[in-house]
């Protein structure tokens, strides 16, 4: 595919939405901070009050009312600690400002005889005894409240320490997390285009389930297993198919979780998971991403990494170091397998590496009918024509090719998912979206249609390009236009007739803008860069190159920080590295001169390429083969426009309507009266 680079920065600022109006529902924790204060206060309140609803009265006040019969209730309080003193409660009789009867509590400590007693409490008294303890009450409702903050302080605190640490004494415990057999339904046949991976790994379920099989033998399981292959390739899908199969304790922890700022304390986690795993023997340890703790040791910026180092020294001392147990399986998983650490990848600790590569096409049709179980296709669906034509696609590419044209049947209100739909979705996974809404003016469309009808003739007239898919000016992903290729067959080498026609096609895009619109733009931007690093490939590292022979200059380039040095020695000189130049540039410049003598040749049928654009916007291969065959274009059918039909449709006719009925011509009266409405 070579893009028209005509890149469209897109200064979008957008602020994050505010949550639709209505009340928003606060968090627990705040909910829990406002009960909490609230109590404290209505603590307090309630206590205030209950000492300011009652009026005290002095003792000589007290036995006044009692004598005058105003007292109409009233209970004797016995203080096992106060001694003599008593605490007389009740209420007595008064009136209120509107002088209507009313009852007004009453509260009086006294000192009373025995003759006061006898007076006052039955049978010649009315008042009631009770016995009670006012400093328990005091020491409660003194301490209510410093109760409630503590509360409050564990629940913030003391509470949200351990949720984020664990607790301290379980800082440096692993993270590692056993996969329970009842919540893993994946199995082996859920996996496809991954044979060979699967059969490696499927000796390990099977000495597990058998153990005596293999050693009568002398046999031995391997203790690692180590998968490698590019992202989206099925690694952890695998691991979990492993899971779902093997009769044994499954742990699964991420490289990552081994890392923290705190040196030692990675080491910790790793003794501690092979101390859970050596529990629960026999049993397997997947590790993902184990490039985040497995990185060789001493090389990068700076020399090495303490924290990281250690926990990696401590991995290694665990799978196959003095003291090692049988019974414990690790598989890694990774996809940069030449940053690890050379001690790790010995026979001992990862016996056997599992390359799991991207399918092939029999791979992807099977990837493609494993995930196509939950979605509801159309009979015409052919997922053998969707798996020839996404080569070099990944199972997690084609799952979500899958999902996107289930998304845009959806969005159609169509009742299954088509062709049409599966094929939209392809080149959506692959070129992006369609980006309708971006405004172009005539001109930048223009340019457009010239550069890229320059690249389809020039691919379709050379002999060693891939076929010609569909060309675009509609913006995808962050191009204006696209010239869209599918090999026939999975690109497993390439050759070098090959290499220089894809250079060619490269370069026909600026010719035909500047053939047309006599002037150059920034479009040929990502044309030129892809043309560059071919170029340099086929000198410095395919031996393509006749001047400059069979030798690798340099080596592959790689980022300061994946475990390599930063500075590299120069491996060749001065003129080596200036022929290099010239030979790179001299395999541009003659796909250059290629390109430009098709396109003059042929320049009427570019005029007819780019006119077709500019008014249908997208071509297929069939459309543009016959332009260039014949000279001539045929439009395409105008397609049907799918919307909600309010009425009948337009060619339906409508029932004649009955003529009216002429009115009766009456004798002598005139004119006639009119027809009936």
């Amino acid at each position: 595919m070579f893009e028209d680079d005509q890149n469209q920065k897109n200064s979008d600022n957008r602020e994050p939405k505010k949550p639709p109006g209505g009340f928003k529902v606060l968090p627990p924790t705040w909910l829990t901070l406002i009960a909490v204060i609230g109590s404290i206060m209505l603590l307090m309140l309630l206590r205030n009050r209950m000492g300011a609803q009652s009026s005290n009265l002095s003792q000589s006040d007290f036995f006044q009312k009692y004598e005058s019969n105003q007292i109409a209730q009233a209970t004797i309080n016995y203080n096992l600690q106060s001694g003599n003193l008593i605490e007389i409660v009740g209420t007595y009789k008064s009136t209120d400002k509107e002088g209507k009867p009313a009852l007004v509590p009453f509260s009086t400590k006294a000192l009373l005889t025995e003759k006061m007693k006898d007076e006052l409490l039955p049978p010649k008294g009315r008042l009631e005894v009770s016995e009670t303890s006012p400093m328990l009450l005091n020491m409660i409702w003194t301490l209510a409240p410093f109760l409630l903050i503590g509360v409050l302080f564990w629940f913030f605190f003391i509470r949200q320490i351990k949720m984020a640490g664990k607790g301290a004494l379980s800082f440096g415990k692993s993270k590692a997390r056993m996969l329970a057999k009842e919540r893993n339904k994946t199995m082996f046949k859920d996996v496809a285009g991954i044979e060979e991976a699967i059969e490696e790994v499927s000796e390990i379920v099977e000495f597990l389930k058998d153990p005596k099989k293999f050693q009568r033998l002398g046999g031995r399981i391997p203790k690692g297993v180590l998968m490698v292959g590019p992202p989206g390739t099925g690694k952890t899908l695998l691991a979990k198919a492993i899971a779902g199969e093997a009769d044994a304790s499954f742990f699964s922890i991420s490289g990552s979780d081994f890392v923290e700022m705190f040196v030692g304390v990675g080491a910790s986690r790793v003794r501690d998971m092979f101390e859970q795993a050596r529990r629960a023997t026999p049993c397997l340890v997947f590790i993902d991403e184990i490039d985040a703790v497995g990185r060789s040791r001493g090389h990068g910026l700076g020399g090495g990494n303490d924290e990281r180092e250690q926990t990696l020294n401590a991995l290694l001392v665990e799978m196959d170091g003095f003291d090692t147990q049988e019974g414990i399986i690790i598989i890694a998983a990774t996809n940069r397998p030449d940053v690890l650490d050379p001690a790790l990848m010995r026979p001992g600790r990862f016996d056997r590496q599992v390359v799991v590569n991207l399918p092939d096409v029999r791979g992807r049709e099977g990837i493609l009918k494993v995930h196509a179980k939950n979605v509801k296709l159309a009979p015409d669906v052919d997922l053998s024509i969707i798996a020839r034509g996404t080569p070099g696609y990944s199972g997690a590419e084609l799952a979500n090719l899958l999902n996107e044209a289930a998304l845009l049947a959806a969005r159609l209100n169509k009742k299954s998912v088509g062709m049409e739909e599966l094929e939209e979705a392809r080149d959506k996974v692959r070129w992006g979206r369609e980006r309708r809404s971006l405004a172009m003016t005539d001109e930048e469309k223009k340019h457009t249609a010239w550069h890229e009808a320059g690249h389809v003739l020039v691919n379709m007239l050379l002999e060693h390009t891939h076929p010609l898919h569909k060309v675009t000016i509609i913006p995808r992903g962050q191009s204006l236009g696209s010239t869209m290729q599918l090999p026939e067959k999975d690109i497993l080498s390439r050759s070098r007739k090959e290499m220089l026609d894809d250079i060619a096609v490269t370069m026909g895009g600026r010719i035909a803008e500047e053939m047309m619109s006599g002037d150059i733009s920034t479009g040929a931007a990502m044309d030129i860069q892809q043309a560059t690093a071919m170029a340099r490939a086929m000198v410095c590292q395919y031996g393509m190159s006749d001047k400059v022979g069979m030798v690798q200059y340099g080596t592959d380039d790689e980022f300061v920080f994946l475990g390599r040095e930063m500075g590299r020695p120069k491996v060749y000189s001065e003129s080596t590295a200036r022929e290099i130049d010239e030979e790179i540039k001299r395999l541009i410049d003659e796909g250059y001169k290629t390109a430009q003598n098709i396109i003059v040749i042929h320049r009427s049928k570019l005029e007819l390429i780019a006119s077709a654009l500019l008014e249908y916007e997208t071509l297929d291969r069939a459309q543009v083969e016959e332009i260039i065959n014949t000279g001539k274009f045929t439009p395409p059918p105008p397609k049907p426009t799918s919307g909600t039909v309010l009425g009948a449709p337009a060619g339906t006719p409508l029932p004649e309507t009955p003529p009216k009925p002429a009115p009766p011509k009456l004798p002598g009266l005139g004119t006639p009266a009119p027809a009936p409405v």
